[in-house]
């Protein structure tokens, strides 16, 4: 089991679960998460020889919560990472991965902060490169001036979507998990209009083996604590991410990278923009190799724990 620790980063305190002794892999979940999403990963890198440490990101379960929203960009959370590699590793850099936020996370860690980072993984989402404009007018470009709903768009504005989650946290949690995974039946469950709300057209989720009444129990109860207000302040940095990303553009991911998706998950192929999301990597990542998981949908490391396992420790020998 992992040993829970409050760890001072500089700016906030990170809940960390931290298992194992060796060199440091930090990792970083997404929406709507906690470092439990890691669970399967933390033992079986803590028995490979490697101290395992997945994080609760800053707003979430027993991480501080600051309010404004500017306090969710991504060089403030990569901040948090550099402060959690010199508290745990000082002196010598340390492994990212990351899945859903968590991979453009580690992806402008990596990018920004290449002296603290030995290599990177993400899960889920691939890089793309340092952007050219803000993701807010890509999503009114291709959904929203069109009439049609994008999520992303849908969490904008403050409270509407933390007042959907938290009404019933554990079936928000249950129904979204559901919609994107791998056991899915296929369908066009988020081909909705402008308008509509987070959970509206979602199919009603049946048992499956990766996501147990003990893993839903889990998240509910964080997020009963927890709230939904840091989780959604993350969508809503697009421009300040954008303008801080300027400072690296030109530049690509130096480092050894390894991206893991699924043929079933709509973020791996970035909404339909992308065929091949491992050829996207070598441009922006050189030294990156990757895998799409058959059958795979958004929860890559839950839905397929020995496969990610399997490839993640792989790598992770060789770099």
């Amino acid at each position: 089991m992992p040993v829970m620790r409050r760890i001072d980063t500089g700016d906030i305190t990170l809940n960390c679960a931290i298992e194992g002794e060796g060199p440091l892999v930090i990792m970083v979940h997404g929406f709507p998460e906690s470092w439990y999403s890691w669970r399967h990963q933390l033992p079986a890198l803590a028995q490979a020889g490697f101290t395992a440490c997945a994080i609760d990101v800053r707003g979430y379960g027993q991480s501080d919560k600051p309010h404004p929203v500017e306090a969710y960009s991504f060089e403030a959370i990569a901040g948090d990472l550099v402060g959690l590699a010199d508290a745990l590793q000082p002196g010598s850099p340390a492994v990212l991965v990351g899945h859903d936020w968590g991979a453009p996370i580690v992806w402008n860690t990596a990018l920004a902060h290449p002296d603290k980072f030995r290599a990177v993984a993400g899960l889920s989402v691939p890089f793309s490169g340092v952007p050219q404009r803000p993701f807010t007018e890509i999503y009114h470009e291709h959904f929203t001036s069109k009439g049609r709903y994008f999520y992303q768009h849908y969490f904008q504005e403050e409270g509407v979507a933390e007042a959907e989650a938290e009404a019933d946290p554990r079936d928000f949690v249950h129904r979204m998990m559901y919609s994107i995974c791998g056991d899915v039946p296929p369908g066009d469950y988020w081909d909705k209009p402008l308008g509509a709300t987070f959970l509206e057209g979602l199919p009603d989720p049946v048992p499956v083996p990766w996501l147990t009444d003990e893993d839903l129990d889990f998240y509910e109860n964080e997020f009963k604590q927890s709230g939904f207000r840091g989780p959604l302040n993350r969508y809503r940095n697009h421009q300040r991410d954008f303008d801080w990303q300027q400072n690296f553009a030109g530049q690509v991911i130096q480092q050894p990278a390894l991206f893991i998706g699924g043929d079933r998950d709509p973020a791996t192929f970035l909404f339909k923009a992308i065929e091949d999301p491992v050829a996207l990597m070598k441009m922006t990542a050189p030294r990156s190799e990757g895998h799409i998981l058959p059958g795979v949908g958004h929860w890559t490391q839950q839905e397929r724990p020995k496969e990610v396992n399997e490839l993640l420790i792989d790598w992770l020998r060789r770099i």
